[in-house]
């Protein structure tokens, strides 16, 4: 499987990161660790969202729709949205 995720900085809570992974649980320890350069200086991060694709290119489309200017919605509005829906 690989992922497409959401993180949250702790230190500047609003700001998002987004990624994709084979692995979350080692990417958020890299990201956690300071071994990422472009989360490294706000960390701790929390795992907002993650979204698991049978392949590669699915999560790198994915995360390519997530940034791109196309998006009407910031990212963490999709969490604070998603958390709300009841499913079942």
């Amino acid at each position: 499987m690989f992922y497409t995720y959401i993180l949250e900085s702790l230190l500047r809570p609003g700001q998002p990161y987004i990624g994709h992974t084979s692995d979350l649980r080692r990417r958020l320890t890299e990201h956690n660790s300071g071994k990422c350069p472009h989360t490294s200086k706000v960390v701790p991060w929390k795992l907002r969202l993650y979204v698991a694709f049978e392949n590669l290119e699915h999560a790198r489309r994915f995360e390519h729709y997530l940034k791109s200017a196309s998006l009407r919605v910031q990212p963490l509005e999709i969490c604070v949205k998603l958390s709300s829906v009841s499913i079942g």
